[in-house]
């Protein structure tokens, strides 16, 4: 199986009051989300599944990619590591995954992916970690990519 797991883009600040699930992406966001979803629309598979926070931010970040994808409240804002990776059927199940989510909670997936204990790792705006699981305990990481990058 391969996990991707893409931290929303560059958002705007929330307005006092204001849900935070409502922050939409920056200009500087679009274009960061625009960039990594023509690099990973050349890596991907056709069927690759895309799953995204119920955030609008993280929604229009996997626009970006794809109109086909479903919005999960278990890769949402109050998601944890665990949830994370359940939801993607990591690490035993089939096909490739993109997660469409949020800090600190991606990169404690990550974490707990690779090392088996959820830290507290940094996933910048806009960024994606490729982990690939080629069985329970084998796990590799396929990319690192941030959006200047590409």
């Amino acid at each position: 199986m391969e996990l991707i797991l893409w931290r929303h883009a560059d958002a705007e600040d929330g307005a006092p009051g204001a849900p935070d699930e409502a922050r939409r992406l920056t200009p500087k966001g679009r274009r960061q989300a625009k960039r990594v979803a023509a690099w990973l629309k050349q890596q991907l598979p056709a069927a690759a599944r895309v799953l995204a926070s119920p955030a609008q931010r993280a929604q229009e970040t996997a626009q970006a990619l794809t109109r086909r994808f479903k919005v999960s409240r278990q890769v949402g804002t109050a998601a944890d590591p665990e949830s994370i990776l359940k939801a993607a059927g990591w690490p035993a199940g089939g096909g490739t995954v993109v997660i469409v989510g949020h800090q600190p909670t991606l990169g404690q997936a990550a974490a707990l992916a690779l090392t088996g204990h959820p830290a507290e790792w940094s996933v910048k705006k806009g960024a994606i970690w490729w982990l690939e699981s080629r069985g329970e305990s084998d796990v590799v990481v396929r990319a690192v990519i941030a959006p200047e990058m590409v």
